[in-house]
């Protein structure tokens, strides 16, 4: 427990008086009284008394569903019984509370009737009254359920299967739009008309070709005949581009030149990976198509040919679905770089490295070596119940959001199904399989397949290498890094979280007065 938040109580740092709602008002009107007041939540009450609670991710969530505003009940809508804190609780409590449930905000009792309102923001307001050098706040390891930024660009909602691109539903717009189309709404906020896709659409495919002077280095980075790590090469040349582009630390550019910066790098990624990847091989680079869209090009620069449109829309629909989720390692971790001031290139090279872990991004191709290592539908059992014994991790299965099916591997079962071949009954077997032997011997854990386990199985229906899987994941993520690269630019404040020591005490200093 932190010096700081020892001896103070839940009740000293809570946002009171409430905006509270009852059970038969309209979700609308609960929005506005959200809207007036400022505040992330609305408490539903009952004489007094906390019965649920309406926070702005059941607003998006809501919008999402197509309701009519003006009918749509707060009773439907809220989650109901919600976890309350004692007003004379200490503040850790409440932070432990946050932290373990993956709640924003708590309401906050004296007898059982609501006298207030705590969330991350309070604590993290209360944290700063503190003697200098001392710890803000006691976090999880991992800061696990700690809000560590505003965002606008999308929001994960592990509890109950759902995540969106600034309010739109991803696999909604995964099924329904082109992966230009989603990447004009993550950097300008809304959906582009159709003479808005035109033009953003040509901006991106003059972006795609590499610089002639690049094509003379890729053949050293691409190292013919070695051992190819693909991102290790990505990494690499893309370092060598933006250096080249004159990349140089965004704060001392303006919004426009970070944001044309972002265009170009994510408009050449695909070209960079598959150019790699072919010179690696002893083939010659193929040239992007204008006239292609980015998944179908994409496709088109691996082999030399166009794709099928099964194969092309196959492909977008993961693109898309991968595009963005929340705060992850990579992401933070292009935040953190950006909180620096340092140019775009090194902010989205530092998260590639993020990327390039197996708990993260490197995952797919390592569910199909558990597929293979299993083989057989009757050896199945046998496989899953050792390794759960022997502690090992089952790629493709759990996720630290999550906490039921992640609707990315849902969305990618479906597409598995339509492509078909021998390997999807077989996952579907085998992920059937591992969720119910979770089940029973990791009772409350709620592990399910995430999007690497299905991703996996539509990558290779397509055709493609296992070395590709993660750089393609790199491909549409990057859009993800560089939406919120420009929003941390836009309203920047350094990331620099303290660290408890727990190692030896140092000496106690002696004053020079004192060895007189």
């Amino acid at each position: 427990m932190s010096e700081s938040s020892r001896n103070r109580t839940v009740g000293d740092i809570m946002s009171h008086p409430v905006v509270t709602a009852v059970p038969s008002q309209t979700v609308q009107q609960a929005a506005r009284m959200m809207n007036n007041a400022s505040v992330g939540s609305v408490v539903v009450i009952k004489d007094g008394r906390p019965i649920g609670i309406l926070t702005e991710r059941d607003m998006v969530r809501y919008a999402s569903s197509g309701s009519a505003a003006t009918f749509g009940r707060v009773s439907d809508w809220m989650a109901p019984d919600p976890v309350t804190v004692e007003a004379d609780a200490e503040i850790d409590t409440a932070l432990n509370l946050l932290g373990e449930r993956g709640f924003r905000h708590l309401p906050v009792v004296s007898k059982g009737l609501l006298v207030g309102v705590v969330s991350i923001r309070d604590l993290m307001r209360a944290a700063e009254v503190r003697a200098f050098g001392t710890p803000a706040i006691e976090v999880p390891k991992g800061l696990k359920g700690v809000v560590v930024a505003e965002t606008r660009v999308g929001d994960v909602r592990g509890s109950e299967g759902f995540y969106h691109y600034r309010q739109y539903s991803a696999v909604e717009l995964a099924q329904q739009c082109t992966l230009e189309e989603v990447w004009h709404l993550l950097y300008e906020g809304v959906l582009p008309n159709q003479q808005q896709l035109v033009d953003f659409t040509a901006r991106i495919r003059t972006m795609r070709v590499l610089p002639d002077d690049l094509k003379e280095i890729l053949p050293s980075v691409a190292g013919m005949g070695t051992t190819f790590v693909p991102l290790e090469a990505l990494r690499s040349a893309l370092s060598l581009l933006c250096s080249s582009w004159g990349f140089r630390p965004w704060i001392d550019s303006d919004h426009q030149v970070l944001k044309e910066q972002a265009l170009r790098v994510c408009a050449v990624i695909p070209t960079l990976i598959m150019a790699l990847h072919r010179l690696n091989r002893g083939q010659d680079p193929v040239d992007p198509r204008p006239d292609l869209g980015y998944a179908a090009n994409y496709l088109y620069m691996w082999k030399g040919e166009q794709a099928s449109d099964v194969h092309s829309r196959a492909i977008e629909q993961y693109l898309i679905s991968t595009i963005e989720h929340g705060f992850n390692a990579s992401t933070f971790t292009a935040r953190v770089v950006t909180s620096t001031g340092a140019d775009l290139g090194a902010a989205v090279v530092a998260a590639l490295g993020s990327l390039s872990g197996p708990l993260h991004g490197g995952a797919p191709s390592r569910a199909l070596e558990m597929l293979d290592a299993i083989n057989e539908p009757e050896d199945a059992d046998e496989w899953i119940r050792s390794a759960v014994a022997d502690n090992r991790r089952i790629m493709g299965f759990g996720h630290p959001v999550y906490k039921t099916d992640d609707p990315r591997s849902t969305m990618l079962r479906g597409i598995a199904e339509h492509l078909g071949g021998p390997r999807v009954a077989f996952a579907k077997y085998i992920e059937s399989r591992v969720v119910e032997i979770l089940k029973e011997l990791k009772p409350g854990r709620q592990l399910y397949a995430n999007v690497e386990y299905y991703a996996s199985i539509v990558m290779e229906s397509i055709g493609l290498p296992p070395d590709l899987f993660t750089p393609t994941f790199a491909c549409s993520r990057a859009i993800g890094w560089t939406s919120h690269i420009i929003e941390q630019a836009a309203d920047n404040r350094i990331i620099r979280p303290s660290g408890r020591y727990i190692g030896t005490a140092p000496p106690v200093p002696v004053s020079p007065l004192d060895q007189r």
